[in-house]
């Protein structure tokens, strides 16, 4: 197991494992250090990938969930055994949820020590066997290169999602032979004669078609393929919750989001359709509203979806095609259909409802305390058309679902598993991926404070992205929930906050505290000049009231 004495005909197995990433095309991965992966670290030493060194696991499993939904290749991040494994869990259940790639990769302690409690020891099938696809372990040096392919073909083929690989610190110092597994080319599905048959006759027998888009498996190029099929049809398509983006949100064919908080025309859409076309999800407990809606067997739901076993679905399935979402759009816009008068009048009427709820509130701001509506009225005219958002959770997260122009394929980066704590680490990978664009993310307070000390990691690796933290002193979603089921009994949901601004100037970002709303329109002025014209991270702390909600 001695790393020396060897000839340059060999390498280590930790080195062979950043070479198969890089054969894989990652260009990037996040990580927080640990002594059980030292080779792997030691071989990215002068790898192309870079690593992107975070201040917690779950920060770092955050930005590679993040990655795996802007990307064709899946997220990676690297943690150590035991309390970095046990961290980064919440990242690895985003993407479970989320059906987003990604490979977390977890040192391990000496093959030699299993089973007698060495430091840090834990069992990764006991702790991830049903929060990922799969959990290998890396036993044998030899097989380094095959369970790194292995892993990559797994988090991308069928229904995408999480995998763990567990890399025991002696093993990856093994000398083996360099040569690198083959890529496992991933099957993609597709339309058969049946399934164009019969999703071309539920269409034409349809007079309210509706698509519903989402999940993160898809292109920029497919989805502004369908987006033309969508409009030259003159077909309506919504999002589900979290994704939106996929058809643009200047589109004539988008009517706007389905989930949680919806506006009541979408909320009523699901019962007033009579053909829904579900392309790269399927309809869950969240667009259902808690398996409530839709649920009547005569209604007609068509599943586009690469998973067989429909997992998640509830309701009727009229017919399934088992396919990619890209590949589907490539065989529906050779589909030639004849516009029905109805389908305009049925587009237009639901565009029409999805332009008044996201027409924009006055740039004029109001007296006393600052207000997210302001914000959004002079942050989005300063937008430029390839703008992103990210979110975690929570009420503030309906201001961006409400107003927040997503013009393309992924605009929107969330968790849609409700996991606090994703913003600040999606917008610093999201930046990182794409520095030219305008990356946003709203925070609220109570979540700011679980990653927030990611934007340590903005600063040293020069992502810029926009922070709006809006304060209302208190968990505002379980506030609400709490005053449905438990009228003027509040209980653990209030916080003390510190001041926002200040901690990112600490950080090395610029920040301004807004408690008036006149104060607004400078306080977005000059944060966005703080990131074009200084090439930093910039910080609003809007000051609101309680109980205000976006709708």
């Amino acid at each position: 197991m001695s790393t020396e004495h060897h000839t340059s005909a060999t390498k280590s197995a930790g080195h062979v494992i950043v070479d198969t990433l890089e054969a894989h095309g990652v260009k990037r991965l996040y990580s927080v250090p640990g002594e059980s992966y030292l080779d792997v670290l030691d071989g990215l030493h002068e790898s192309s990938i870079e690593n992107v060194v975070c201040r917690h696991e779950g920060g770092a499993a955050y930005m590679a969930e993040a990655d795996g939904k802007m990307n064709t290749v899946p997220g990676i991040a690297m943690v150590t055994r035991g309390p970095g494994a046990a961290n980064a869990h919440v990242g690895l259940h985003t993407a479970w949820q989320d059906s987003t790639a990604m490979v977390l990769f977890v040192g391990l302690i000496p093959f030699e020590h299993r089973g007698k409690e060495a430091f840090q020891e834990f069992d990764p099938e006991a702790w991830f066997g049903t929060g990922a696809k799969r959990v290998m372990v890396l036993d044998h040096a030899d097989r380094a290169s095959e369970i790194v392919a292995e892993a990559m073909f797994a988090a991308t083929s069928g229904r995408p999602g999480p995998v763990i690989v567990g890399l025991h610190e002696d093993i990856i110092k093994e000398q083996i032979d360099p040569t690198l597994h083959p890529n496992i080319p991933v099957a993609t599905g597709g339309m058969t004669v049946e399934d164009w048959k019969a999703l071309n006759e539920a269409l034409q027998g349809s007079d309210k078609p509706l698509f519903i888009t989402g999940g993160n498996d898809w292109t920029t190029e497919g989805a502004a393929a369908l987006t033309k099929w969508l409009e030259e049809h003159h077909l309506p398509a919504a999002a589900e919750w979290r994704t939106e983006g996929t058809v643009p949100f200047t589109s004539p064919s988008y009517v706007g989001p389905i989930g949680y908080g919806r506006p009541k025309p979408t909320y009523d859409l699901l019962e007033e359709t009579d053909l829904i076309v579900f392309v790269g999800t399927v309809p869950g407990d969240v667009v259902t509203d808690g398996f409530k809606i839709r649920q009547n067997w005569d209604k007609k739901n068509f599943l586009v979806t690469i998973d067989p076993s429909l997992r998640g679905r509830s309701g009727p399935v009229s017919h399934q095609i088992v396919a990619k979402p890209d590949v589907f759009v490539r065989d529906l816009v050779r589909m030639e259909l004849a516009v029905k008068e109805s389908w305009k009048e049925w587009t237009c009427r639901m565009r029409a409802e999805q332009e008044k709820f996201s027409a924009l509130p006055s740039t004029e701001p109001g007296e006393g305390r600052a207000t997210m509506n302001t914000l959004m009225a002079h942050l989005v005219q300063r937008l430029p058309e390839d703008a992103m958002i990210t979110l975690g959770a929570g009420e503030h997260t309906n201001w961006a679902h409400r107003y927040f122009p997503t013009n393309s394929y992924a605009a929107m980066v969330s968790a849609r598993n409700g996991s606090m704590g994703y913003s600040v680490p999606s917008a610093v990978a999201a930046s990182l991926n794409f520095p030219g664009r305008r990356v946003v993310t709203i925070a609220g307070d109570g979540e700011f404070l679980m990653n927030g000390q990611e934007l340590a990691t903005a600063v040293q690796y020069g992502a810029t992205p926009l922070v709006i933290v809006m304060d209302n002193q208190e968990y505002g979603t379980i506030r609400t929930h709490q005053e449905r089921d438990y009228p003027k009994r509040i209980s653990g949901t209030q916080l003390k906050n510190p001041e926002f601004a200040g901690m990112a100037e600490a950080f090395g970002g610029f920040g301004v505290r807004v408690e008036r709303d006149a104060d607004i329109p400078a306080a977005v002025e000059s944060a966005l000049a703080a990131i074009d014209e200084n090439g930093t991270f910039a910080l609003i702390h809007l000051i609101v009231d309680q109980r205000v909600r976006a709708y």
